[in-house]
């Protein structure tokens, strides 16, 4: 976990509100697994439904795009996210899996109902979970040249659910 990239410190400030257990994960004294380098997560998320979550948070902005359109859920993460996290699966073994969390920092109108809005330093979060198996299940190439991949809207909205509903 970075502490300086605020889409991380919200997603744990909300672990804390919610006496969730955690661990974040020290990117810099993270050692490298029987030599081969994976890519990190972001933190283990403890839960009494029993699985426990490799989260991975990839911050992204709601806000309105080009030409005044409506925000869109972006979703977007690179093909050694997916990769990365399903080899930490194996690693970490029976018990636990890996989940992307998507922290929308929210700038726009058309916002999601309160009830699923985190408050951190006078800013305003929405955490959507979508488990890396489904993701990468449905997920399409988005550029090639950058090695990144997304889920349709249509599978996004159907596969994402508030982080409340996984934790």
């Amino acid at each position: 976990m970075k502490t300086h990239i605020h889409y991380e410190a919200a997603f744990e400030d909300y672990l804390r509100s919610k006496q969730i257990p955690y661990v974040a994960v020290d990117e810099a004294k993270r050692s490298a697994f029987r030599d081969a380098k994976l890519k990190s997560f972001d933190f283990i998320v403890y839960s009494d439904n029993n699985t426990n979550w490799l989260v991975d948070v990839k911050g992204r902005r709601w806000a309105a795009r080009k030409n005044q359109h409506k925000p869109a859920w972006e979703n977007w993460v690179t093909q050694a996210d997916l990769d990365g996290l399903e080899q930490w699966e194996r690693v970490f073994g029976v018990g636990f899996r890996a989940l992307f969390v998507f922290a929308y920092w929210l700038q726009a109108a058309g916002e999601p109902p309160p009830e699923i809005l985190h408050e951190f330093r006078d800013e305003r979060y929405v955490f959507a979970g979508v488990p890396v198996e489904e993701y990468k299940v449905h997920a399409r190439v988005r550029s090639p040249k950058w090695g990144t991949v997304n889920l349709p809207a249509a599978e996004f909205a159907r596969c994402a659910r508030p982080l409340a509903d996984w934790v």
